[in-house]
């Protein structure tokens, strides 16, 4: 049984469309409560084919005032072309921010000067506590674009980085790019702690190519050699799973409704 039965709610889609079905109606869920309490709601995005069973159905869930929503992504490319379609703000504009009338729309880009650029953004995401951020796991067991070895323990909120071979291999697999020499070398990246400050985290990973990082996440020790393992300190994060990804046994959606209910109930 993994450590995190019982401690953290774990649903399994039968198709990716039925993960990002339910992962949708969460987060709605919890965009409604939320903005029915506070006049703003501010969340950061992920950028990833895997996202889109999610994204799709959010744009599609009711009675959400998204004009009192503001909208972060957590990673870009650097050294990659102006008006190129693999850039993540790009993708998340045609995908999600173009789609909907959010509030603001803060796009994480390069810019003359990187570090100027990180710096500004982290200024940005630190004016006020973020609501929620839906993520994904990379097949290297990353989050955002902090690849292993990852440091739990970053000062800084967004920062330069380079990426592994197997993060880079992993944009052409998911048909970003058409060869390896074609993905960027460096990108920046909101740190892991920045990601785990939000007070609600949806994470949705389908794939049977994510099922070895889902294993090494569930199962194996908490530390930076798989960064996905950090999630296990979140007091509030759920994990959603299509069958592909999902290791055998490694919950009931039975347990997950309860959990999910022993949360509403504790609000």
């Amino acid at each position: 049984m993994s450590p995190l039965q019982g401690t953290i709610p774990i649903y399994v889609g039968a198709l990716r469309a039925d993960m990002g079905r339910q992962a949708a109606h969460d987060v709605a869920s919890e965009l409604r409560r939320r903005l029915a309490r506070q006049h703003r709601v501010r969340m950061i995005f992920a950028a990833a084919p895997s996202q889109s069973p999610m994204l799709e159905a959010l744009i599609s869930e009711p009675g959400i005032d998204w004009g009192r929503v503001s909208a972060f992504h957590m990673d870009e490319y650097l050294d990659l072309a102006v008006g190129a379609p693999q850039h993540f703000g790009a993708w998340l504009s045609r995908t999600l921010f173009d789609r909907l009338p959010f509030a603001e729309v803060h796009l994480l880009s390069a810019g003359d000067d990187p570090s100027r650029s990180a710096d500004a953004y982290a200024r940005k995401l630190n004016e006020a506590p973020i609501d929620i951020v839906c993520l994904g796991v990379g097949v290297n067991g990353h989050l955002a674009f902090n690849d292993p070895p990852a440091s739990f323990d970053d000062t800084a909120s967004v920062k330069i980085v380079h990426l592994d071979e197997v993060c880079r291999q992993q944009q052409v697999s998911d048909g970003c790019f058409g060869a390896l020499e074609e993905v960027p070398r460096r990108a920046l990246t909101l740190t892991i702690p920045r990601l785990l400050a939000a007070q609600r985290i949806y994470c949705c990973v389908p794939g049977s190519q994510k099922r070895k990082a889902i294993t090494r996440m569930l199962e194996g020790p908490i530390g930076v050699d798989c960064p996905a393992t950090a999630l296990r300190r979140h007091p509030h994060c759920v994990l959603y799973f299509d069958t592909e990804a999902a290791p055998e046994g490694t919950t009931t959606n039975r347990e997950y409704r309860d959990a999910m209910k022993s949360r509403a109930a504790s609000m």
